[in-house]
């Protein structure tokens, strides 16, 4: 991932707080962000960006794993190396044709805009995830978690991961990830949809999922209802939809027509970096809750708190001396690990 301040006149049609994949229009982009402006290089990736923070999260060593293709390339090794250094294990899927996937990260003002050249990352293959070594990763697994860019290449495994989760009733949760995939991926994400237990979005994305999908509301809570009375496959698990909206309250609504509204805690200004990794920083925070048990106010509160971390810094990055301690816990007590 490379992170860029350009001007705001930006001449590649990008908009704030939006995320996109690349065309052919946006390659140039890179080598100009390398070429006329300070670039930082961060590991990423929607989905290993929320592993790394679940793993600080919830402290201790090898708590999480990730599965998806890389490169056979430097960057490939780079990511590795940041995931194990976060105590994250890697089941990397290594393409010697592709060259490993990156994401352009654009920022002004606070706000940024992400242009992903998927590579790599797009031509994840089934045999891999079929493979003994990533079969025991899912059985072992008490949550299996993707955001939604997976959608646009391997919903296949998405499918399956959910058909194992609900055969195990153990938890299945998936991202709505960007406006687009609400709009052209529609087949893909209703085939996945029905598997899971946990859906996460935020305010931009929900309205997108509305209005693609015959839902007249734009009050962010029906948005989140209508999603959450959906069919689903496992009746034995409830399902909840979270939706961020920034700094405004958390939404969860679940399936039994409840919902849960928790205040995001205030920022200054002023310390704000960027928000990029903020959504996935909350979803790492929450599952990493979730998986010991902990109700949906519980869960909100660290993802809020793992979010309100990163975009206090550079990228999704954080401070892994940091600890984070439940609301309730003893005073200088144990931080959230198992």
């Amino acid at each position: 991932m490379c992170r860029a301040t350009p001007p705001p006149n930006c001449r590649y049609d990008l908009k704030a707080g939006n995320a996109i994949l690349a065309e052919a229009k946006h390659l140039p982009l890179y080598e100009e962000l390398v070429a006329k402006h300070k670039v930082d290089y961060i590991a990423g990736g929607a989905t290993q960006n929320s592993i790394r923070v679940a793993q600080w999260i919830h402290g201790g060593k090898g708590f999480a794993a990730y599965i998806g293709a890389v490169g056979k390339d430097a960057y490939g090794a780079d990511l590795k190396a940041a995931a194990s250094a976060d105590g994250v294990t890697t089941y990397y899927d290594e393409h010697a044709d592709f060259p490993t996937g990156t994401c352009a990260v654009l920022i002004h003002d606070r706000e940024r805009s992400l242009v992903a050249n998927l590579a790599a990352a797009e031509h994840y293959s089934k045999s891999h995830f079929e493979s003994d070594a990533t079969q025991g990763v899912v059985k072992g697994a008490k949550v299996i978690y993707s955001a939604g860019f997976f959608l646009t290449h391997s919903h296949e495994v998405m499918v399956a991961c959910g058909k194992k989760a609900a055969a195990d009733n153990t938890i299945y949760a998936m991202n709505l990830s960007a406006p687009f995939l609400c709009q052209f991926f529609k087949t893909q994400m209703h085939a996945v949809l029905p598997f899971a237990d946990f859906v996460f979005g935020n305010e931009t994305e929900a309205a997108a999922f509305a209005e693609n999908n015959g839902i007249a509301s734009t009050d962010v809570e029906e948005i989140a209802k209508a999603i959450a009375a959906l069919p689903k496959e496992n009746t034995a698990r409830p399902r909840h939809v979270v939706i961020t909206q920034g700094a405004k309250a958390t939404v969860c609504a679940s399936s039994d027509g409840t919902v849960t509204v928790v205040a995001t805690p205030a920022i200054p200004k002023e310390s704000i970096v960027d928000t990029n990794g903020a959504g996935d920083s909350f979803v790492g925070g929450f599952l990493a809750m979730i998986s010991k048990g902990a109700d949906l106010k519980a869960a909100i509160d660290a993802g809020h708190f793992a979010a309100g971390h990163v975009i206090q810094r550079d990228g999704c990055t954080f401070d892994s001396s940091v600890k984070y301690v439940p609301a309730g816990a003893p005073a200088g007590g144990a931080a959230a690990t198992a």
